[in-house]
């Protein structure tokens, strides 16, 4: 098995999923679901391989190159896997929809470029990429059309441009200074230069990976595009596509710089690391309170993509061993349940003609069982509840910000995770309990193909939150690649002497919980039933055409944080924007394209040089 050849099943893939799309649209089907899983079976094969190759082709003089370690591999699994599950539930999803084979094959060609991405060898292969990865991401984003979604896809491509040409002078930076783009070769050209340059393409690299990574303040591109983006592909929007600015970060500050250099690029407490932290720390907070605010089932899942990139941040920054996993684990973690949820609010919108208004929803948990059980689920492990995988990534993080002495970063870190209750409860709450509208008496539930994706998640989140050395034995392995000391792994977690992880222990305290609640249980009597519309708060009545009481009910909390947590950069971004338009707008009037004009413009011009040399001229 060979990158060479994984890659050319990618690519291959995607171009003849359109062409068969030509000719049957099941045969089209059929084909994009093989060839998802054929490359999930290919990429398994290369676990545990590491090696570097240079491609037989080249570009202007320049060696092309793949290669494969546990860094790459890792994205790598995340990005088909996921790509995998959305294809099977686009099966339904997108059925009688227009533009299918379009659809397909973009889905396929962007999984095939960012597959292309972590398996690059060199700078220019990574560029290209990265550049077929954004533009199909745009074409995706805007499938729908209308305005809203093209204003989705604008406002994605253009912070992704500013992001290319950081990266692309960053590129270019290093090539005239050592004459070579392969990174393996930049590792140690860039671990010896000076501190000016190190600096300046850190920065350069760092605007690129914090743009993609939809960490505040290049956050606002992000929960426009979740929003609009169809259902199967905002799951690989959220989970894998994003998380490539978390590779970049690893590739940047560990794979080429290395802990030395990174080291010097302090001044006293200001430092690259605790630059990256804070950014992170802020990401977390705001996002989780604007989080809470949304009353879109997508857009809630949207801002809570841009907080846990702050924890994934915070791990990787504080550098240690422990960081690490846990912002590594956290990445995997996240990549499961937050593709659940999507997968699971996509339904949610399937079943019920396209609602998306969580105040609209309600009572849907006897309508669609699998839906209430797949979002539980995932909210639990958004949260980080015992036995959840989120729950184990979250306490290395935890675990490794107290162990460093950073006390306001550890805060802002369960700051966050206390707005992810009040919103990850808000989601539940208001789709799947209360009373069930008159409307969605008759909904059905998840269709199999839907069901399949939800219940394989459902299951890796219970699986790693009771069993973490799978996954952690993996993240150990990307840890050490990038040269950090290996982890003590067991199968039941982490144990160190400063206190051990074992989820065996947290198994056997909820057990015995769980026994003592049922016993009182037992001893207080049966529950009595009571009818669905039967519900009241404090003998107030239910608000008229509204399914349940708590509609509002974070209203007064609304009131107290609002107006510190007002999106204002993204207010600033499309000020800039407006400007830019109108600047463009009086140069559309100047460069009209009439030859008279510009005949008109060339005698003014002339008649000004003429009156400046009268004015200025001697007497």
């Amino acid at each position: 098995m060979t990158v060479e050849l994984l890659l050319g099943v990618a690519l291959g893939g995607a171009l003849l999923t359109y062409v068969l799309g030509k000719i049957s649209p099941g045969l089209r089907n059929a084909f994009a679901l093989l060839n998802a899983l054929a490359l999930v079976v290919m990429i398994s094969l290369l676990y545990g391989q590491s090696f570097e190759r240079a491609l037989p082709l080249g570009f202007l003089g320049l060696e092309l190159s793949v290669r494969m370690n546990m860094l790459s591999w890792f994205f790598a699994v995340t990005i088909l896997g996921i790509g995998l599950l959305s294809v099977i539930y686009s099966l339904v999803y997108m059925r009688n929809k227009e533009r299918l084979d379009y659809y397909y094959a973009t889905l396929l060609f962007i999984n095939a470029s960012m597959l292309g991405t972590v398996v690059a060898g060199d700078l220019l292969s990574f560029f290209v990429f990265w550049e077929m990865m954004s533009w199909s991401t745009y074409l995706l984003i805007s499938l729908r059309g209308g305005s809203k979604a093209i204003f989705a896809g604008i406002k994605y491509i253009v912070m992704s441009l500013i992001g290319s040409l950081t990266m692309l002078v960053a590129i270019v930076s290093l090539y005239v200074s050592f004459d070579t783009l392969s990174i393996t070769e930049l590792a140690g050209h860039v671990q010896s230069t000076t501190m000016g340059q190190a600096l300046f393409v850190l920065v350069l690299f760092s605007v690129t990976f914090v743009i993609i990574n939809a960490l505040w303040p290049f956050h606002t591109w992000l929960p426009d595009a979740h929003a609009e983006a169809v259902s199967p592909f905002s799951a690989i929007l959220s989970a894998v596509l994003v998380r490539k600015g978390l590779y970049g970060l690893y590739l940047l500050m560990y794979a080429m710089l290395g802990f030395s250099m990174l080291g010097k690029l302090a001044w006293g407490a200001l430092s690259y690391s605790n630059v990256l932290a804070w950014i992170g720390a802020i990401t977390i907070v705001f996002a989780a309170f604007r989080a809470l605010m949304q009353n879109d089932s997508k857009r809630i899942l949207a801002w809570s993509t841009v907080g846990q990139g702050g924890y994934m941040v915070l791990g990787v920054s504080v550098a240690t061993n422990l960081g690490m996993a846990g912002g590594t684990f956290h990445i995997l973690n996240h990549c499961i349940y937050i593709a659940l949820l999507f997968f699971v609010a996509g339904a949610i919108e399937y079943r019920t003609g396209g609602i998306r208004d969580l105040d609209s929803l309600g009572g849907l948990i006897k309508r669609m069982p699998v839906a209430f059980v797949g979002g539980l689920v995932g909210i639990c492990g958004l949260i980080g509840v015992p036995l959840t995988n989120g729950f184990v990534s979250k306490w290395l993080i935890y675990k490794s910000l107290v162990l460093e002495g950073r006390p306001f970063l550890a805060f802002a870190a369960f700051l966050g995770t206390w707005g992810t209750i009040l919103y990850g409860y808000k989601f539940i709450h208001n789709i799947f309990l209360g009373q069930l509208p008159d409307r969605f008496r008759d909904v059905k539930g998840i269709p199999f193909t839907m069901a399949v994706p939800i219940v394989i998640l459902t299951v890796l989140i219970f699986l790693f939150g009771v069993l973490p050395g799978i996954p952690l034995s993996v993240v150990d392995q990307v840890g050490t690649y990038l040269g950090f000391e290996s982890l003590n792994v067991s199968i039941w977690g982490i144990p160190s002497e400063t206190g051990t992880l074992n989820v065996v222990n947290l198994l056997a305290a909820l057990a015995v919980a769980g026994f003592i609640v049922w016993l009182v249980l037992r001893a207080i009597g049966r529950s009595v039933s009571v009818d669905q519309d039967d519900t009241y708060a404090a003998g107030a009545a239910i608000p008229s055409g509204k399914y349940h009481y708590t509609v509002g009910f974070y209203s007064p909390l609304y009131r107290i944080v609002g107006p510190y947590v007002r999106d204002f950069v993204d207010a600033f971004f499309l000020k800039i924007a407006g400007w830019t338009g109108s600047v463009c707008g009086v140069t559309r009037k100047i460069y009209t394209g009439f030859v008279g004009n510009y005949v008109m413009y060339i005698i003014l011009f002339l008649a000004a040089l003429i009156f400046v040399q009268i004015a200025w001229s001697p007497w």
